[in-house]
C-alpha cells in the first residue's frame, strides 16, 4: 500500500509518500510545494492544487492522509490554511482516493508513543522509522511523513482489530 501524507499550507505543503508491506515502511519520495508570498491567493491555491495533482498521477497513492487543522491563537492563518487544505483533499478525491484525518495528537501518539510530544521527537521518529540520513527539511516534510506513518499505523490497528472482531 502507498500512503501519500500531507502536512498542508499555503507557503509550503509538505508531502510524503511511503510504502507499506507488513510492517515495514520505505519512504518512496518526499518533499514540498511552495508558494511565493505577495502573489495572489487565488494564484497560490492553484499553484498547491496543480502541484498535488502533479504528484499523485506520478506516484499513484493508494490512500491519503492529511493532518487536521488545529489553530488556538491566529485566525488570520487558519483561513488561507484551510483553504490550502481543501484543494488538497481536492485532488485526492477527483482522482479516486481515500483521505483519512488525523489531529496533530494522533500523529504523535502514532508516532512517538505519547500524544504530547515535542516536534523534535517526532522528527526523530520519523528518521528511525524510515531509516532516512537525516531529519527532512523543512519541518513541514518532516510532518508530512509523520501523518503517513501515523495512518500506516492506523490501517494496521484497523486490520488487526477487524481480524480479532471476525473471530
Amino acid at each position: 500500500m502507498r500512503i501519500l501524507g500531507i502536512d498542508p499550507g499555503l507557503a509550503i505543503v509538505g508531502f510524503g509518500f511511503v510504502d507499506k508491506a507488513g510492517n515495514k515502511l520505505t519512504p518512496v519520495q518526499y518533499g514540498c510545494i511552495q508558494t511565493e508570498a505577495h502573489t495572489p491567493e487565488e494564484e497560490r491555491l492553484l499553484h498547491v492544487y496543480e502541484g498535488m495533482v502533479q504528484l499523485i498521477d506520478k506516484y499513484q497513492p493508494d490512500a491519503v492522509a492529511v493532518e487536521k487543522l488545529f489553530f488556538s491563537r491566529n485566525v488570520t492563518t487558519a483561513l488561507p490554511v484551510a483553504q490550502a487544505r481543501g484543494v488538497l483533499i481536492l485532488a485526492a478525491v477527483q482522482r479516486g482516493l481515500p483521505v483519512a484525518e488525523y489531529t496533530p495528537m494522533m500523529v504523535k501518539q502514532a508516532v512517538v508513543g505519547y500524544g504530547k510530544a515535542e516536534k523534535k521527537q517526532v522528527q526523530e521518529m520519523v528518521k528511525l522509522l524510515l531509516k532516512l540520513a537525516a531529519v527532512p527539511k523543512p519541518d513541514d516534510v518532516a510532518d508530512a511523513l509523520a501523518v503517513a506513518v501515523c495512518h500506516a499505523h492506523s490501517v494496521s490497528l484497523n486490520s488487526k482489530l477487524n481480524e480479532v472482531l471476525r473471530k
